[in-house]
């Protein structure tokens, strides 16, 4: 998820306002990343005011951390580059139980964890990651949003509608329009009326 889209999960929106996204924006361009870019973002105590980013870019991660403050304060934010090489980076770990998913992963001691939907986020940041620290080129996340199949959670008992549909156009089967009509019994061709036994036997 890129750091626009993180502010529809902000506890307080007013800690990441548009403004305080442009501030962040101009540090993340001085460290060698996208000023929009995906990202990982974890809330302080002070969900409304206080919160971080990590952003993997080629030349290693972009951390920033961040302080919105009132209108007579204004927000101030801080950035720092760690190289790949210095990035400390635990396991990437995943559990599925009941029809569930978790992903768990750790980034410079701080823990990231995603339940079901938010799971697949955890996977593609951990994966971004993990690239820049193998020395790989990062992988284009976005493309990988809009090439995402999406699977039902749970089945409803009933065929796919294509399936359906497939099955009901072969001929002999039950509501089947081609070839609707089976032949009559003992294979006899069908005669039109006024037609005699003999014409139609040739």
């Amino acid at each position: 998820m890129r750091l626009s889209g993180w502010r529809t999960k902000a506890p307080g929106r007013d800690g990441i306002n548009p403004k305080v996204i442009d501030t962040v924006g101009s540090i993340l361009t001085a460290l060698g990343a996208e000023a929009d870019p995906h990202c990982w973002v974890t809330w302080g105590d002070e969900t409304a005011s206080r919160w971080a980013l990590m952003a993997p870019c080629p030349a290693g991660l972009a951390v920033v951390n961040v302080r919105a403050g009132g209108p007579q304060e204004g927000s101030r934010a801080g950035g720092r580059l760690v190289r790949w090489s210095k990035v400390q980076v635990g396991e990437l770990a995943a559990e599925a139980e009941q029809g569930h998913r978790l992903v768990m992963f750790q980034l410079e001691g701080q823990p990231i964890r995603g339940a079901d939907e938010q799971a697949d986020d955890v996977a593609a940041f951990a994966g971004l990651t993990l690239a820049g620290i193998e020395g790989r080129p990062l992988p284009d996340l976005d493309r990988g949003v809009k090439g995402r199949a999406v699977v039902p959670t749970r089945s409803t008992g009933k065929p796919p509608a294509n399936r359906a549909i497939a099955a009901a156009a072969r001929p002999g089967s039950p509501g089947s329009v081609a070839g609707s009509a089976p032949p009559p019994a003992g294979g006899a061709a069908a005669r039109s009326p006024g037609t005699s036994r003999r014409s139609a036997a040739g």
